[in-house]
């Protein structure tokens, strides 16, 4: 049994200990299963969250994993000039499938010490510790692309590239062609939404609204950080009863009504209603000593950590809730950096690294690290050579992948070779993607619970990509 035979064995006997654990889902097709629960009444106690991080703007991964071999480095600081990371202060990484060349990352990635220094930790140590992978250069495709075709013309390629917002979407609902109307995490839900019992939505958006928890069947609950969306000023009738303004709004939403738009905006209502009263009191359960993980002093000017903490809170309420699987959504802006980049783009990877460690810790707290996988996607990549004081839009670029059920220390997929004008290039030095978003995505839905029969229907175009499973997840 090789390492990552023995590393995915454990790994679903610990999800197993959680509950029935990853096994099932492998053994029985997801119709046969969810026969099995409309039989017994119970799904087991299996549970899986997926956490997607978005980061708006396009970050420019060039300097989030950088060469640190000899020659390597000499040509990544002449593109990169005043953009350049020193080599002394990058974060060394040794994966062991990696091509031959040598990789650090941002010294950011690490942590920082009480004078503001980056130190080792962070994400670099749970990288080193095998609980965060990287995916080398995804972007979105509508099949796989040589430079030679993207010099002659000859291939399709995605709409509007390097646009941010059509970029966005097209990340989002794994289509680079026409318009979808469902995101990848919308069309996961819907099929995967049996094996919850509550009424709350699977999908959870603490960053507001976004293309890629809307499904056809499942919507998208968004709720703040600091906790659910009220009707203001609604008391409920346990805490309040004789609260006038209240009673009135009960007794409007509990009238007859002809008109089917009216009886499907008061159903809507009441269930919001119902829904806020329930994710209160199972927030409320939740004691203060399991949210130490999270540093308090940053969460109101660290946005991620605030998103990760309430993010927390929920996993460990999701037994109140009614929930064996759960998607959520949580972003951070400021991606966009076109000029003064080498200040602003460190403190992100540092907000970053933060946010996500902290998460990653209280996971473990939990008892529940082999069951939630978090996940990185940006508009795109950026350009390797500087504008002078920043980087333009790019395409391909590197994405990391963190959880107990993550087979890290490793770099998947191919690193682009990064040379302008080289056999990865577009044009200034935007890496043409070797690996798709919908390989990439693939592989997180079929940890996820997504069975072989029904990849298509969530990735529509995975038959023309060659890795539908890429093994980052056990």
């Amino acid at each position: 049994m090789n390492v990552f035979t023995r590393r995915k064995f454990l790994r679903q006997g610990a999800c197993a200990a959680v509950g029935m654990g990853a096994l099932a889902n492998q053994i029985l097709g997801l119709r046969a299963l969810n026969a099995a629960i409309d039989q017994s009444g119970s799904a087991g106690d299996d549970y899986r969250a997926l956490v997607c991080i978005f980061l708006y703007g396009g970050n420019d991964a060039n300097n989030l994993i950088i060469p640190r071999g000899t020659s390597e480095y000499a040509a990544y600081a002449a593109a990169r000039q005043n953009l350049a990371i020193p080599r002394s202060e990058l974060l060394s990484i040794n994966p062991g499938q990696g091509d031959g060349r040598e990789w650090g990352l941002h010294p950011a990635l690490g942590d920082l010490d009480e004078s503001g220094n980056y130190v080792p930790g962070g994400l670099h140590e749970l990288f080193e510790q095998d609980k965060l992978a990287i995916v080398g250069n995804v972007g979105t495709l509508v099949a796989p692309i040589t430079r030679a075709e993207w010099l002659n013309g000859s291939a399709t390629v995605p709409s509007q590239l390097f646009s941010h917002a059509d970029q966005q979407v097209q990340w989002q609902t794994s289509v680079s062609q026409g318009i979808s109307p469902t995101g990848w995490g919308g069309r996961l839900a819907d099929l995967l939404r049996p094996l919850n019992s509550g009424s709350i939505s699977m999908s959870m958006s603490l960053a507001g609204t976004n293309t890629f928890q809307v499904g056809q069947d499942v919507t998208q609950y968004q709720i703040k950080p600091w906790g659910s969306i009220a009707l203001r000023d609604y008391q409920h009738a346990t805490d309040n009863p004789d609260h006038k303004p209240s009673r009135a709004v009960d007794n409007l939403l509990n009238l007859a009504h002809g008109n089917l738009i009216q009886d499907a905006y008061s159903g809507i209502q009441a269930r919001a209603i119902k829904n806020d009263r329930l994710l209160n009191e199972s927030l409320d359960e939740i004691s203060p000593e399991d949210l130490t993980w999270f540093d308090n002093n940053f969460t109101t000017s660290n946005s991620l950590s605030y998103q990760l903490q309430m993010v927390a809170k929920l996993i460990h309420a999701r037994q109140s809730l009614g929930m064996k699987r759960q998607i959520y959504f949580c972003s951070v802006g400021g991606y966009d950096t076109h000029g003064e980049q080498l200040l602003s783009h460190a403190n992100l990877l540092s907000e970053l690294s933060l946010g996500l460690r902290e998460f990653y810790d209280s996971t473990v707290h939990f008892g529940i690290e082999d069951c939630v996988t978090t996940f990185t996607s940006s508009d795109f990549g950026r350009t390797f050579p500087t504008n002078g004081e920043g980087s333009d839009h790019g395409w391909g670029s590197h994405q990391l992948v963190m959880g107990g059920a993550v087979q890290g220390g490793e770099i998947y997929g191919n690193m682009p070779v990064l040379e302008v004008d080289g056999p990865n290039d577009t044009g200034r030095g935007r890496w043409i993607p070797t690996t798709s978003v919908d390989e990439y995505a693939a592989t997180l839905a079929k940890w996820f619970g997504l069975q072989a029969s029904d990849m298509g229907q969530v990735f529509p175009n995975i038959g023309r990509f060659s890795r539908p499973d890429m093994g980052f997840m056990g």
